[in-house]
């Protein structure tokens, strides 16, 4: 479940917490009720930063369609 906070992260947001959570977690000392918390924001910045990747591929393909387009309309294709 992704809290409304999660929708308004940017990426490199999203990505930065998500570096802290999992050194965090690397570095031990955290009772497991913790670790458990942590790893569960983890999961959750790890969704967030998935879909901005997604969105951006997306964009992307779109991007190179049109361009494709563009060229075989020019060529006559």
């Amino acid at each position: 479940m992704t809290s409304k906070t999660d929708e308004t992260l940017g990426y490199e947001q999203a990505r930065d917490e998500l570096i802290e959570v999992v050194r965090r977690l690397e570095a031990g000392g955290t009772t497991l009720e913790e670790s458990l918390a942590l790893w569960e924001r983890g999961e959750e910045l790890a969704r967030v930063c998935r879909r901005w990747l997604e969105g951006a591929r997306a964009r992307l393909d779109a991007a190179l369609a049109d361009e494709d387009e563009a060229e075989e309309s020019d060529q006559g294709v």
